[in-house]
């Protein structure tokens, strides 16, 4: 029982991370409405491979020498904001395309959000401090502190290899599932594409702009 919960927890948590809006679901946004589903898979592969190697230098202990350096971090925010300065512009210049579904290999996606990933001092501080944690052997009694009578119902082991499996199971799921929530609405797309590519626009120039901030 433990093991499924675990596997659950992890999906659950993948979830979580690849979810929220921010650059990276931006891009996918964009790849997807303006060249289809397989150009916004790319663009969520590039993404979670680029969290597949964080994950893997987690592991040996690598990832831990940017917390270390104040300076490769500046040095990280600065290249990172202006990547994302650089796209919101392509991005907007692309607003007044058409969608084109049948064209999928233009798509740059997959080195738009790698290259990002990379030089984004959050997802690798998040590996630095959650992804620690579940890399970490122990366990935890997710209902115990609400009540002793909840306790041992819902146990999480992390450190465990269904957990990690489970973490880029919930990832793999939204890049699937998101891009294709998007073309399903190709009644629309007329009017979906150049929004989602403005508003891919706005995410990554506001995110670019406070990277550049934060480098300095």
């Amino acid at each position: 029982m433990s093991l499924l919960t675990t596997l659950l927890a992890g999906v659950l948590f993948g979830l979580a991370l690849a979810a929220p809006p921010g650059p990276m679901n931006a891009i996918i946004a964009e790849e997807s409405v303006q060249r289809g589903w397989t150009a916004g898979f790319r663009a969520g592969l590039g993404a979670m491979a680029a969290d597949v190697l964080f994950f893997g230098l987690a592991v040996v202990g690598l990832v831990a020498v940017v917390d270390r350096s104040p300076t490769l971090q500046r040095g990280l925010f600065l290249v990172g904001g202006l990547l994302m300065l650089y796209f919101a512009v392509g991005a907007a210049r692309s607003a007044d395309g058409q969608f084109d579904g049948t064209t999928p290999d233009r798509s740059r996606g997959f080195s738009k959000t790698f290259l990002l990933s990379l030089t984004n001092p959050y997802q690798i501080l998040f590996w630095l401090t959650a992804g620690v944690g579940l890399l970490t052997p122990g366990v935890v009694d997710v209902l115990a502190a609400a009540t002793e009578r909840l306790s041992g119902l819902v146990v999480v082991e992390t450190g465990h290899p269904a957990l990690v499996a489970g973490l880029f199971g919930g990832v793999a799921a939204w890049i699937l599932v998101f891009p294709a929530a998007l073309v399903a609405a190709r009644s629309r797309i007329d009017v979906l594409a150049p929004a989602i590519a403005y508003g891919s626009a706005a995410v990554l120039g506001g995110f670019g702009l406070y990277f550049l901030i934060a480098a300095f």
